[in-house]
């Protein structure tokens, strides 16, 4: 969302990855924005392009690199004069990417974040930044949770400050609030519930560059969702790594089971969805909540990775095909209708071919509404990178199109369990005759969508409709009334 700037200096932001990124960019802009920067969409209109990169995976992290290469392409053919990679790959790899990337003006981590506007501006004025050299970011905070809000750093997304003069379309300005601008429009808005991780799951880098889990305060957490509401956003998604921990840094477990039901009754909202759910954190009270509270959507991201017991313990998780069954029958007995998707990894280390089968034989029998299949490749850092058993990379691939044609069809399936249901449609867009938006089981980006025909009412509302036809894991509805 542009604003004015007497200074004249414009800079646009790129966002690469998960909803998480895109709460962080949006404070950047709020910060950028707050002493005087214009916030511009294209690169090119730009005197600094920021890449706010994600390094999850090698594809993301190609992608990021991908993508700062081609704002630095820009450079010398109109206004663009640097270009800045921020994000989990600049934290993760620091003065490593720095140097093998010339390309890039500079690499900012978090730490910088709090003072952006003046990185940026001596960036532009020719001065050289000395990158950050990759650290443990868990080793920041103390490591018992009661300990960390007094000692939190710089943590992406939990931002605030107390200025009289934002501007117009930041967050509330009085008292000490979230700093936060919107990018993008939209009746649907990520809103960041906490930061990090404390498990250590072998496979996953996340913690070490995001550093140990942190709750933000319920008074923060309820502010941003009520100016979120004032700026039009119908549905709030709470993101974090881990969000059935939240609270456990506050002195209260089930501190979600409170909050929830408060954001919901913020006037304005309609809908509230919960991401990151951890199965082995998951405890009857919150499945209880999420399905039994007007506005809180029945929704279920629940990280499985896989469902055989010996695979999971070398993914230092918990659980098995029989104990995860048990926990999606809960959530169905609850709530019939409940939304409930999954990742899998295909191709750890040591995974057997029975391993394979219980996996499936899970997927099969939990009739899950959406699935991401992911084949396993090491992760700088990671124990498992260290695990003996590896796969060749034409195995992990076989199982992984193997895994990914059966998921794709019992989500099908699942899909057409679905015809004749009447679902509540929060309407995205608008085109002609019809409408698409996303039914209550459906996430932003990642869940499929529903396509409505007949009168399909303005964007941000919400229109009851009964399913008449599937398309995959997508949803064709007619609009009732």
């Amino acid at each position: 969302m542009p604003s004015s700037a007497p200074s004249g200096r414009r800079v646009a932001l790129v966002t690469l990855g998960c909803a998480r990124n895109e709460v962080d960019s949006e404070e950047l802009a709020g910060r950028l924005a707050a002493d005087g920067w214009t916030l511009v969409e294209d690169a090119g209109d730009a005197d600094v392009a920021v890449v706010n990169t994600c390094g999850f995976v090698d594809a993301a992290k190609k992608d990021s690199i991908d993508t700062v290469l081609q704002a630095a392409d820009l450079k010398g053919l109109g206004r663009t004069q640097a270009v800045v990679a921020v994000g989990c790959l600049a934290e993760r790899y620091g003065e490593q990417l720095a140097a093998s990337l010339p390309e890039a003006d500079a690499v900012l981590g978090f730490d910088d974040y709090a003072d952006i506007s003046a990185r940026l501006g001596r960036i532009l004025a020719g001065d050289v930044h000395v990158p950050h050299v990759p650290s443990d970011r868990r080793h920041l905070l103390p490591l018992a949770p009661v300990d960390r809000q007094t000692g939190v750093r710089s943590v992406p997304g939990h931002g605030s400050v107390e200025r009289p003069d934002l501007p117009e379309g930041m967050a509330p300005a009085s008292g000490p609030r979230p700093l936060r601008m919107r990018l993008g429009g939209g009746p649907v808005a990520p809103l960041k519930l906490a930061s990090g991780c404390d498990r250590r799951c072998t496979f996953c880098a996340i913690p070490s560059f995001r550093g140990s889990f942190v709750s933000r305060r319920p008074a923060d957490v309820l502010a941003e969702a009520r100016w979120l509401a004032e700026q039009g956003v119908r549905e709030v998604v709470l993101v974090s790594e881990n969000s059935t921990s939240y609270g456990k840094d506050l002195g209260d477990l089930r501190l979600l089971e409170t909050l929830l039901p408060e954001i919901a009754a913020v006037d304005g909202l309609d809908r509230v969805r919960v991401s990151y759910l951890q199965p082995a954190e998951m405890r009857p009270s919150l499945v209880e909540v999420m399905t039994s509270t007007d506005g809180v959507v029945p929704y279920f991201d629940l990280s499985f990775q896989h469902a055989s017991g010996p695979v999971l313990r070398r993914m230092r998780r918990f659980g098995d095909t029989d104990r995860f069954l048990a926990l999606v029958e809960q959530v169905r007995a609850a709530a019939p209708d409940a939304g409930v998707r999954s990742n899998v990894i295909v191709g750890f280390p040591g995974e057997t071919e029975a391993d394979l089968a219980e996996l499936e034989r899970f997927l099969v029998g939990a009739r899950l509404d959406a699935v991401g299949v992911f084949g396993y490749s090491d992760e700088d850092g990671t124990e498992a990178a260290t695990l003996g058993g590896k796969h060749d990379e034409a195995v992990i691939r076989e199982r992984t199109e193997r895994v990914t044609a059966l998921a794709d069809e019992l989500v099908a399936q699942r899909a057409e369990e679905r015809v004749g249901e009447t679902v509540q449609v929060l309407v995205e867009s608008v085109i002609g005759a019809s409408g698409e938006g996303r039914s209550a089981h459906q996430a932003p980006e990642v869940d499929g969508t529903t396509t409505l025909h007949g009168r399909v009412p303005a964007v941000g509302r919400i229109a009851a409709a009964k399913v008449v036809a599937t398309d995959g894991v997508d949803l064709v509805a007619e609009v009732l009334g």
